[in-house]
């Protein structure tokens, strides 16, 4: 679409890069870095990610970013800032809006993860931050480390 100026910058920045756009897919995030690159994607199981989601917008709002909102407003927020994921509804007060466009942000990026062959998906579901780590970082091989 030549109206999406995030995905034309992209565009143009992978073809200077010596890049095809069909590179713009996933296959560059891999095996065609300049390092070696390991892409990891952390999932769960649906109902306990969007649980996590409800209580982390519920977190924010209640540590008062409604009113670092009101108060980035009021500096002359860029139009960039206003379109943050979160921005109008804390604005509007809508806390269910935000929760419900989180959980749909995190349903496309767990959509887009799933396109990219060489990423490793590791289910993070009642576990520790730890133990996940310990598991990345006992199943790296010393090319990613």
């Amino acid at each position: 679409n030549a109206s999406d100026h995030r995905r034309l910058l992209r565009a143009l920045a992978l073809l200077a890069e010596g890049h095809s756009l069909e590179d713009q897919d996933g296959g560059i995030w891999t095996s065609q870095m300049r390092h070696p690159t390991r892409l990891i994607g952390l999932t769960c199981a649906r109902d306990e990610l969007y649980a996590r989601i409800n209580q982390r917008v519920d977190e924010i709002a209640a540590a008062g970013a409604a009113d670092e909102v009101s108060a980035a407003l009021e500096a002359g927020a860029s139009r960039t800032a206003k379109m943050a994921l979160g921005f109008s509804d804390l604005q509007n007060g809508d806390l269910e809006a935000m929760k419900q466009a989180t959980r749909r942000y995190a349903k496309r990026q767990l959509t887009w993860l799933g396109k990219l062959d060489q990423a490793e998906l590791i289910d993070v579901g009642g576990r520790s931050a730890e133990e996940v780590a310990e598991q990345i970082l006992s199943s790296a091989s010393p090319s990613a480390a």
